[in-house]
């Protein structure tokens, strides 16, 4: 039996009080919720991959992530007094601006390859905030952002660091939903692009990671090009596979052509 079939039996046995779509054409299946009217989009060739890797261990973290968002759904998401709980989210560019039932989520331009959304925390799990929700608390967007920047700098910012071919990997990686945010904590990105004794990059795969590269010869640019591609396969979140340069306090996207991996990689 083809992978994809597996996986669709799988949602449909593990979700099968929730409506289960598989669009061929666009490779997609989506899960709609039949009591809330609104559904979870999920790229099915993403899934087949982890199932071939892992099997069903591979699809315990989707499960998770459809089960969580649901929950997330059904709570009546209410801002006033919660603005402690407000954080920014990075997304890829193609990521909807609006809800589906057409309702602006807020958002701003951050690079070329990225957009800031702003989300409330709801312990394992957040929503994103749209403009409803600021109307019915007659709450200011600006207040929004400000808070949501201010309780970025609260969180840890540890990092693991690896040398692969003479150059120098950290890896941001709390899994808390907003390790890719941290690129928006100035202060932590200056003090480490201070560190680096070469060029330097950082690279935001999927929302549960963020690399900063310290690179030190060509062979660098190669190992962090095939690392985020790597990553941003992997993560249950995508946002790019471009990493970015760093320099006047800019993130520049890198186009990297890979050539021979590192003998030591």
């Amino acid at each position: 039996m083809a992978t994809s079939n597996k996986v669709l039996r799988k949602l449909k046995a593990k979700f099968h009080d929730l409506d289960v779509q598989h669009d061929e054409e666009k490779a997609t299946v989506r899960i709609v919720h039949p009591t809330l009217q609104t559904g979870l989009n999920l790229d099915l060739p993403r899934l087949e991959a982890k199932y071939d890797q892992k099997g069903d261990a591979g699809l315990e973290d989707t499960f998770s992530f459809i089960t969580l968002s649901f929950e997330a759904m059904e709570e009546k998401k209410q801002l006033q007094g919660k603005l402690q709980h407000v954080f920014p989210v990075i997304r890829s560019t193609s990521f909807p601006t609006e809800t589906k039932d057409q309702k602006a989520l807020i958002h701003e331009p951050h690079t070329a390859e990225t957009r800031i959304y702003y989300a409330l925390d709801q312990g394992k799990t957040y929503a994103l905030i749209d403009e409803g929700m600021l109307e019915s608390e007659q709450l200011d967007e600006q207040a929004i952002k400000e808070a949501a920047r201010f309780n970025l700098r609260s969180l840890a910012t540890d990092v693991k660091v690896d040398e692969v071919a003479g150059n120098r990997f950290y890896f941001l990686n709390s899994n808390d939903g907003y390790d890719a945010s941290r690129i928006l904590n100035e202060a932590w990105v200056k003090e480490m692009a201070s560190m680096m004794e070469g060029s330097v990059a950082f690279s935001i795969p999927h929302q549960d990671v963020l690399i900063v590269a310290d690179i030190r010869n060509d062979q660098g640019y190669d190992v962090l090009g095939q690392m985020t591609f790597q990553f941003f396969k992997e993560g249950r979140v995508p946002v790019t596979a471009l990493p970015f340069s760093y320099e006047d306090e800019k993130l520049e996207p890198i186009f990297i052509l890979a050539r021979k991996k590192p003998k030591d990689q």
